[in-house]
């Protein structure tokens, strides 16, 4: 399909030519007809940096009423950067549709020119929840009458603590409106929030529920926790043309890892919470503008920033939860582009690895940490490409190249050119001499013929049964939840994750099984109790073979709870 084929207006048509789009990508095919052709409820679930914005941008700014400078269509993100590159595009994209107009409002500025601005009209209003709200209760932006509602990367809006704003702003717009929900990914409260919010809606997808782009190769490094930055700087030489979000846990690591980066001589700098917003600003804009190889950042600061050109996300740093990793990685790998996600990671933080798997249904593969003569090679060959690539200016150089070669008079141009490339290059060399190896002997795979017998670092693992499935809303990254809210115990193993329609199996490590089956039989999902129980042999307690016959666990096995 071309955007031709979608019935867009042709000024709008004529803009995104200009900006050098053809074809539309997946998401913006299955939505932009979707959109100008029905008026129900919508579901959109994709990876960042699939071309979410001109998808729904796009049928906006061709369906708005131009004649009319009454706000029109809403749209709410998470952060005040998402929020200015919305505004941006949809810019960009009505350049040549005379009277648009759309205005971005955000917290951490001056709120007096947004208001000048609302009175002033336009079709399209770009906020952040907080702001918009706030807006709202002073009367100065009135959504009574919006058509259009859109809740763009809304599973990070749930996660950042808006829910309170986003039912005040929706309690303030009218129920004949078209409300459109974009999302990565398809957690528990997303799917919450489109049964309160959203009427009957349709559900588009690029890609599989909570499952991340295939662009993206997933790799880990395994070392010493006390090694994990070194790890970081070597992976950082073995790629010197890396353009990377490191990301970390706390403000306080993050600083820390920066501040080490930038003695080190990498450019790089820190984002994180306490910068103020100018702060903020200027370490985004020397991102943005690649005079920063490597941001080091929490999840939380680099939420809104967009960039497509990212080949490495690296987490220094591995999540809790398995979504959040799958957003990490969705940073790099698009626009078509390939990237990396690197993971590093010491032996206690490999069932982490295998829940993320879980999860996000891709693989990993363990790299080894490059040693320094791997890394000196990476870096020769990469100052000789930069050599060759520079361009001569031969006007401002000719008039110094008789006393160069008067100063190179004895030397051949063999000895010319390792004195030339070491200049550069016998730093590395003189860093990585006798560079110790930083990898760690992976433990003995657990394979599944002894799990029956306990030695060395093995895990022994119990395959359990839960009578919920995908008809119930479970999904992997809910019932690894579950399992963390009924034991509340730290590096517990989990091990292969199955989930069917109406019910599930999930391996844990067999020390644990006594006690998560009995507080997770008291547990419930969205009002319905479980049942968990271990199995053994062919399957659970109740669906064991006996004397031939299938015994049948109960048809009110799962059922709801009582209403008192």
């Amino acid at each position: 399909m071309t955007f031709e084929e979608t019935g867009l207006k042709p000024e709008l048509l004529s803009a995104i030519s200009e900006m050098g789009f053809q074809q539309p990508t997946p998401i913006q095919e299955k939505t932009i007809p979707h959109l100008l052709q029905a008026d129900n409820d919508l579901i959109a679930l994709a990876q960042t940096g699939t071309g979410k914005t001109a998808a729904f941008g796009l049928p906006l700014l061709h369906n708005v009423d131009l004649k009319s400078k009454s706000v029109q269509a809403l749209v709410l993100c998470p952060t005040r950067e998402l929020c200015l590159q919305i505004s941006r595009d949809l810019e960009s994209f009505s350049k040549n549709l005379k009277g648009s107009k759309n205005i971005a409002v955000y917290g951490g500025t001056d709120i007096s020119k947004q208001i000048r601005e609302l009175r002033s009209g336009g079709q399209i209003v770009v906020g952040t929840p907080g702001r918009v709200n706030d807006l709202i209760r002073r009367n100065v932006l009135n959504v009574g009458d919006i058509r259009w509602l859109v809740l763009d990367e809304a599973d990070e809006m749930l996660t950042m603590g808006f829910k309170e704003e986003l039912d005040a702003i929706l309690a303030n717009t009218p129920s004949t409106k078209q409300t459109l929900l974009f999302s990565a990914t398809m957690p528990a409260e997303i799917a919450e929030m489109s049964k309160k919010y959203l009427h009957n809606p349709d559900e588009l997808s690029v890609g599989k529920r909570n499952q991340g782009s295939d662009n993206v190769e997933h790799h880990y490094y395994l070392v010493h926790a006390k090694d994990k930055y070194q790890t970081l700087k070597r992976i950082a030489d073995n790629y010197p043309d890396c353009y990377a979000i490191v990301f970390c846990r706390t403000r306080m690591e993050t600083r820390d890892v920066a501040e080490k980066l930038m003695a080190d001589g990498y450019n790089a700098d820190a984002l994180h919470g306490d910068l103020s917003q100018a702060q903020r600003d200027q370490v985004m804009v020397r991102f943005r503008n690649k005079n920063l190889q490597m941001l080091v950042a929490t999840d939380v600061a680099a939420r809104g920033l967009d960039v497509n050109e990212l080949t490495h996300a690296i987490n220094y740093s591995l999540p809790d939860d398995p979504e959040v990793y799958i957003h990490r990685s969705g940073r790099t790998g698009r626009a078509g582009k390939k990237g990396i996600s690197v993971s590093i990671v010491n032996l206690r933080e490999t069932g982490k690895i295998r829940q993320i798997e879980n999860v996000s249904q891709k693989r990993f593969e363990r790299k080894m940490v490059p040693g320094g003569e791997e890394i000196c090679e990476v870096q020769l060959m990469h100052l000789i490409d930069r050599v060759v690539q520079t361009e001569v200016d031969d006007k401002r150089i000719n008039p110094y190249m008789q006393a160069i070669k008067d100063k190179f008079g004895d030397l051949n141009s063999d000895e010319i050119l390792k004195r030339f490339v070491s200049v550069e290059f016998n730093r590395f060399i003189e860093y990585y001499r006798n560079a110790p190896d930083l990898n760690v002997k992976e433990k003995e795979p657990r394979g599944r013929a002894s799990r029956g017998e306990r030695g060395g670092d093995r895990v022994n693992f119990s395959r359990l049964f839960i009578n919920a499935g995908k008809k119930q809303n479970l999904n992997a990254s809910r019932l690894l939840g579950m399992i963390n809210e009924n034991l509340r115990k730290k590096n517990i193993e989990i091990g292969k994750i199955d989930i069917q329609r109406k019910f599930s199996f999930f391996e844990i490590d067999s020390r644990f099984e006594a006690d998560l089956i009995k507080s997770m039989n008291r547990a419930s999902i969205d009002g319905y109790s479980v049942k968990v129980d271990r199995v053994s042999g062919e399957g659970p307690a109740g669906f064991q073979r006996s004397r031939g016959r299938k015994k049948d666990f109960g048809n009110n096995s799962f059922h709801k709870k009582k209403q008192r």
